[in-house]
C-alpha cells in the first residue's frame, strides 16, 4: 500500500528514559478506516506510544507518519488530522457540556453555524442532549467519557486516538461507550487507534490487535487470527484440592493437551475439543489423588494468547492516579 492508503506508519520507534525503555523498536502500520487495538498490561508502553504518535513527546529514535505527516518534522500538521481522548478525564468541571464542546470547536476554527450543528449532532449521538447545559461536575464518569469522545470528534478528525477509553467505568458505562464506538465503526471512513488492557474490549471492537509487553510487540493480527495461532481450540479450567502442580505435570502427558498453567488451586489446560476430552482429563486426575471441585470449558481468548506468548496473565490493576498534564506516559520524575 502507498502512504495514502495507510493512516499510521510506525518505523522502529523507541522511547527511552534514564531508568527505563518504555517503547522498544516498535514498527507497524494501520490501514485507513480500521479500528486498530494495542492490548497489554499497565506499564507495557501503550500510553507512551500514543503520546509519541500524537506529538506530545518526541521519540528517542525512529519515527512515524500519522495521517499526512511525520510526527517529528510536521507535528502541527499531524495535530490538525487527529482527535485524542487521553486516559485521564480532561473535561472542565466548571463548564457545561456544551461549553466544553464549543471551546474545542473554536480552537479548531470551526465557523459558528457549522460548530452548533456539529455539537448538537454529537451530543445526540452520545445521549447527552438535555444535559448539555449542566456543569460537567454533575456528570457521572461514563457521561464525562462520552462527552470527551464527542469533543474529540468536533473537528472531524481523520484519526481518533483512544487511550484506555473505558478504564475505571462501571459495566453499564463501558457498554454505552462500546455502543457509541460500534456506531462510528458502521459509518466507516475514520481510523481509530485504541489502547486497552481489557481483552473483551479488544476482541469486541478491534479489526486488528497488536499485543504489547515490556515495550515490544509480541503478536499482531485479527482477534480470530491471534486465537487460531496458538495450539488447542479450547481451555479446560479446573479448581482442585491437593497438589495442583502434580496434576498439571500429569495432564501435560496427554496427547490432546498443548499447554497447562497453574495459578494457586486453578489449572488451565489448552486442549483440542474440550467437550470431548473433558472426561479423559478428569480420569487422568483420578490417578494423581488430586480432587477436582469444579470444571469449566471455554474457547481460547486473547487472554490465552497473551499467556501463550508471555507466560503470564494480564492483571487488571487498580487505576493509577495520573498527572492532568502529563498522564501516565512518563515514569515518575520524567513527567
Amino acid at each position: 500500500m502507498s502512504h495514502e492508503e495507510k493512516a499510521v506508519e510506525v518505523e522502529d520507534i523507541t522511547k527511552r528514559y534514564p531508568s527505563i525503555t518504555a517503547v522498544n523498536h516498535v514498527s507497524f502500520t494501520v490501514d485507513q478506516g480500521e479500528i486498530f487495538g494495542f492490548l497489554g498490561p499497565n506499564g507495557a508502553g501503550k500510553t507512551t506510544l500514543v503520546r509519541m504518535l500524537t506529538t506530545l513527546i518526541p521519540p528517542t529514535s525512529g519515527t512515524a507518519r500519522v495521517g499526512c505527516c511525520d510526527i517529528v518534522r510536521q507535528p502541527e500538521e499531524v495535530r490538525l488530522e487527529i482527535g485524542v481522548v487521553p486516559q485521564a478525564l480532561t473535561s472542565d468541571l466548571d463548564l457545561t457540556g456544551y461549553e466544553n464542546m464549543d471551546i474545542y470547536g473554536r480552537l479548531y476554527g470551526i465557523p459558528y453555524k457549522e460548530r452548533q450543528e456539529r455539537i448538537h449532532e454529537l451530543l445526540q449521538r452520545v445521549a447527552l442532549l438535555g444535559r448539555e447545559k449542566d456543569l460537567v461536575a454533575t456528570y457521572s464518569g461514563g457521561m464525562r467519557r462520552r462527552l470527551e469522545i464527542a469533543r474529540a470528534l468536533v473537528h472531524r478528525p481523520r484519526i481518533l486516538f483512544l487511550d484506555e477509553p473505558t478504564i475505571g467505568l462501571d459495566p453499564q458505562s463501558r457498554l454505552a461507550v462500546w455502543d457509541f464506538l460500534r456506531g462510528m465503526m458502521k459509518e466507516g471512513g475514520m481510523t481509530t487507534f485504541l489502547t486497552t488492557h481489557y481483552m473483551d474490549e479488544a476482541d469486541e471492537l478491534c479489526s486488528r490487535v497488536a499485543i504489547i509487553d515490556a515495550g515490544r510487540i509480541i503478536a499482531m493480527g485479527s482477534p480470530a487470527e491471534l486465537k487460531s495461532s496458538i495450539p488447542g481450540n479450547d481451555i479446560i479450567s479446573l479448581v482442585v484440592e491437593g497438589r495442583a502442580e502434580d496434576l498439571a505435570g500429569s495432564l501435560k502427558t496427554l496427547p490432546f493437551v498443548h499447554r497447562v498453567t497453574v495459578e494457586g488451586n486453578d489449572i488451565h489446560a489448552a486442549v483440542d475439543s474440550g467437550s470431548k476430552n473433558l472426561a479423559p482429563l478428569v480420569e487422568q486426575a483420578g490417578g494423581t489423588g488430586v480432587k477436582i471441585t469444579s470444571a469449566s470449558i471455554h474457547e481460547q481468548s486473547l487472554e490465552d494468547v497473551f499467556i501463550h506468548y508471555t507466560g503470564k496473565t494480564i492483571r487488571e490493576e487498580e487505576t493509577k492516579k495520573v498527572s492532568f498534564l502529563a498522564g501516565p506516559g512518563a515514569p515518575p520524575g520524567q513527567r
